[in-house]
């Protein structure tokens, strides 16, 4: 039998190499979303990491022209990043919505926006669950990012199925449409928080002391754990980055 491991490689050196190559023989993203990428990193270190990668960039661009989406919406918008990413991904035609509970995020996304003259996203400032919860769209959106609140992820995609019923009017997800869960494995926590993760001796602040043992981790297991038991969804849990759940919605 194949190994499942996602430990691909005999060192980190040689899964830095390959995943350079993997990055410059996939389709890329523009320039400026690049460059957005560089100068948050340099800009804003201390929260620099709530941003998706460029590899994991590649991937949601991937999926949203596969799928042939045209509405994108994203729960936590950061300061742009992923929204600058399905925009180019669906199109000027197409429209993504952001949701983002902080005010400061938010103006810088609606500036990065403005600089690049993105036209085709909107933010929502507030908290998430409760906008998820009024949210009545005239189209269903086609895509739905979850990249917040770690603890709230649960009830983020309770929400999500209970205003995507079939046959619903103003639904929030149509039918074959993906829930794309982000940071679901979180340093390896959610699926191992023995001793043996090596993420247990890093410092995440006097905030998050003894991080496996937080509400995070235990509100993540039991959104990965609903979401492979649904019988409305049909799921694969990506081992790739901090661990993607990838839900297609069956109605």
């Amino acid at each position: 039998m194949k190994e499942d491991s996602p430990v691909l490689y005999q060192n980190p050196g040689m899964g830095e190499r390959i995943g350079l190559y993997a990055k410059t023989h996939s389709s890329g993203v523009p320039q400026y979303i690049i460059d957005h990428h560089e100068q948050v990193c340099e800009m804003m270190p201390a929260t620099a990491n709530y941003m998706i990668s460029i590899s994991q960039a590649q991937a949601m661009q991937f999926l949203a022209k596969t799928l042939g989406a045209k509405r994108v919406l994203e729960v936590g918008a950061y300061v742009g990043l992923s929204g600058l990413v399905w925009s180019s991904a669906i199109g000027e035609n197409g429209k993504v919505t952001g949701l983002e509970i902080d005010p400061v995020f938010a103006q810088k996304a609606e500036e990065t926006f403005a600089k690049h003259n993105v036209k085709n996203v909107e933010i929502l400032v507030g908290d998430a669950l409760e906008i998820l919860r009024t949210l009545a769209p005239d189209e269903p959106y086609d895509i739905i990012f979850i990249d917040a609140q770690k603890s709230g992820y649960p009830e983020y995609l309770d929400t999500i199925l209970k205003s995507s019923q079939p046959g619903a009017k103003n639904r929030l997800l149509r039918a074959g449409g993906l829930i794309i869960g982000d940071n679901v494995l979180r340093c390896g926590f959610v699926a191992d928080d023995s001793e043996g993760n090596p993420w247990r001796e890093h410092d995440f602040g006097p905030h998050r002391k003894e991080y496996w043992k937080s509400e995070d981790i235990q509100s993540l297991k039991r959104y990965n754990d609903t979401v492979s038991c649904s019988e409305r969804l049909d799921n694969w849990l990506c081992p790739l980055w901090d661990g993607v759940n990838l839900a297609r919605l069956l109605d």
